[in-house]
This record gives structure tokens, C-alpha cells and sequence, in this order.
């Protein structure tokens, strides 16, 4: 995976907002994962269609952060919803 790509919701993952977190839930296999402010923020961004870049830039706008760090964690983040089911490549 790279930033060019972009990644799809399947619709058998529901996301819901407790408290400060986002907690993501796979229907079909029953797989909880959380999302801090920030990861909840890359998440809507993936919901948008967005490119992982396109996603990189918007959070530098918002967020405080070197872009080759955020850069390094929206890939490990999105490889690891990937991973778990959470998101699809597009």
C-alpha cells in the first residue's frame, strides 16, 4: 500500500463516536477497534473517497505534526484496518 491509493468502507462496518474515541465494528466477523481524534479524523476522510495523500495533507492543515511522521502512521494505521477488515482498497 501507498499514499496514492485509496480505500473503501465496507459496508458491514459501522463506526460510532464514545466519548473523545471512535470505536469501528466489523458485523461480520465482530472485530472492535478504536480511533483516537486523530484516526477518527483519517477515517472520515477515508469515508470521503480520499487518497492517502490527500488525506496527509488535510490533517497537516489541521494537526500539528511532520509529514513524514504522519505519513508513517496513516500507513500503519490504514495497513492495519486493512489487515483487520476495516477498510478495503478501492
Amino acid at each position: 500500500m501507498d499514499l496514492t491509493d485509496k480505500l473503501a468502507i465496507p459496508t458491514q462496518v459501522m463506526a460510532r463516536t464514545v466519548g473523545d474515541e471512535t470505536v469501528l465494528l466489523d458485523l461480520a466477523s465482530g472485530t472492535y477497534f478504536g480511533l483516537d481524534p486523530v484516526g477518527a479524523r483519517i477515517w472520515q476522510l477515508i469515508g470521503e473517497g480520499k487518497a492517502l495523500a490527500d488525506i496527509c495533507t488535510a490533517v497537516l492543515d489541521e494537526y500539528e505534526v511532520e509529514r513524514v511522521q504522519l505519513e508513517t502512521d496513516v500507513l500503519r494505521l490504514t495497513g492495519e484496518l486493512l489487515e483487520r477488515g476495516l477498510v478495503a482498497q478501492a
